[in-house]
């Protein structure tokens, strides 16, 4: 049923190969997962769509599963906008230099924001396509770029958020042992702190938005994510679903904003793993952990006009690390398990193929049959990947469509030393 109802796909580089995604270009969000976070195909395929959806179909941003400031970079290099002056609070460095490097620093990444910044340049300056960053681990860059921003409009209101910022100062380093930290009791302050210094700024939105409205929401964004991050580092040593629905919430609440800078008009694509952009209801995320995800809040939000499009593949090769902080390595990705997603796809025997999801149809009623789904991260554990990277889903009602790669090889990374003869403006060559 799989091989009849599934399209097959020409190679990615192919122009009818994003073609065959115009179906959701009357979305409002359109939504591209990963299997994993080092698959060349899946990001090669996002791109390619990604380029389709700008083109032709009037999308103006794309937000991904990165950090704000690192993104900004990147959106500054795209849109053909200055870099920010340096911050006294912090040392500037590359763009995504924190673990996993290879996530957003590889070739693929950085062909596309090429691609980008050269479809900018016949664009007016209004209307060039963003590029943003959903996640919420840049405790302390977002800290800088707060502060270097109040530098410059209003130095007083700097000194009282330097104040107020202080009690998180011994954290910025490693914001994870602020959590431990926590638990003594010593620190609670530091979240009365961040939600003062957030409200100072939005206090003075009209003054600070009517001297550059776009810095002014730079600076905003990055006042939220400090409050989310520190409520994030808090919890995280409590377990639970907590700390994953809070980076899921403020990576929705991130998209919505965007959507609402840009205008009523505005069109957005996400790139982000499988387990954020398929609607958790329908996995073990949602009906065994209590988990939400990006994916139904989108779904929730804007019904039909969310299009929430899944990656699979049954082997071949991952960019991935084999714990938390460790090297990169590139690895075998084992065949997939029998009777799961993606041994079905496999067996449909298609190299590449999208199937368009609906529960109505024979096929999509047969996917609403709960199965086992891989999902690998940065992690990548293949002795105990049953235990670690499979959880049961709902296929057909998880996603509208699925991508399938039968076999996929791992990203490229970029050095993360400076490259000699590296513009400045380049956010990977910093």
């Amino acid at each position: 049923m799989i091989r009849d109802a599934a399209e097959p796909l020409p190679e990615i580089d192919d122009p009818a190969f994003a073609a065959a995604f115009d179906r959701y270009a009357g979305a409002k969000v359109v939504l591209l997962g990963e299997a994993s976070h080092g698959t060349s195909e899946f990001y090669r395929a996002r791109a390619a769509i990604t380029r389709r959806l700008i083109e032709k179909h009037g999308f103006s941003l794309l937000a991904v599963e990165a950090d704000w400031p690192d993104a900004r970079s990147i959106d500054r290099y795209v849109r053909h906008r200055p870099a920010p002056p340096p911050s006294k609070d912090w040392e500037a460095r590359p763009a995504f230099r924190r673990f996993p490097t290879w996530m957003w620093r590889n070739q693929e990444v950085e062909t596309f924001v090429e691609w980008l910044r050269r479809h900018n340049e016949e664009v007016v300056a209004d209307k060039r396509a963003g590029f943003y960053g959903l996640d919420i681990y840049s405790l302390a860059d977002s800290i800088a770029s707060v502060l270097t921003y109040l530098d410059k409009v209003d130095p007083e209101a700097a000194t009282v958020a330097r104040e107020r910022y202080g009690c998180l100062t011994p954290w910025q380093q490693d914001p994870a042992v602020y959590g431990r930290a926590v638990l003594t009791n010593r620190y609670r302050q530091c979240e009365r702190d961040v939600v003062a210094a957030l409200g100072d700024l939005l206090a003075k939105r009209l003054d600070y938005a009517g001297k550059d409205g776009e810095q002014f929401f730079d600076a905003a964004q990055n006042a939220r994510l400090v409050k989310s991050a520190e409520q994030y580092y808090r919890i995280m040593y409590y377990g639970g679903a907590e700390s994953w629905n809070l980076r899921d919430n403020h990576m929705f609440d991130t998209l919505g904003r965007l959507l609402d800078h840009k205008g009523p008009d505005a069109k957005a694509i996400v790139w982000a793993h499988n387990s954020h952009i398929g609607d958790a209801r329908f996995t073990d995320m949602g009906r065994v952990r209590d988990e939400l995800n990006l994916g139904e809040l989108c779904r929730k939000q804007w019904g039909a006009d969310a299009a929430m499009i899944g990656f699979g593949t049954h082997d071949g090769a991952v960019a991935a690390a084999s714990e938390w902080d460790g090297p990169m390595e590139v690895m075998t990705v084992r065949p997939s398990r029998p009777g799961s997603v993606e041994a079905l796809f496999h067996e449909a025997s298609h190299a590449r193929s999208v199937l368009h999801l609906d529960p109505r149809h024979p096929v999509g009623l047969r996917l609403l049959e709960p199965r086992l789904e891989r999902f690998i991260g940065v992690i990548y554990r293949p002795e105990t990947e049953l235990a670690s990277h499979y959880a049961e889903v709902e296929l057909a009602r998880q996603f509208d469509a699925y991508v399938w790669f039968d076999r996929t090889s791992a990203v490229t990374p970029l050095p993360t030393t400076p490259r000699a003869g590296t513009p400045d403006t380049w956010p990977f060559g910093l």
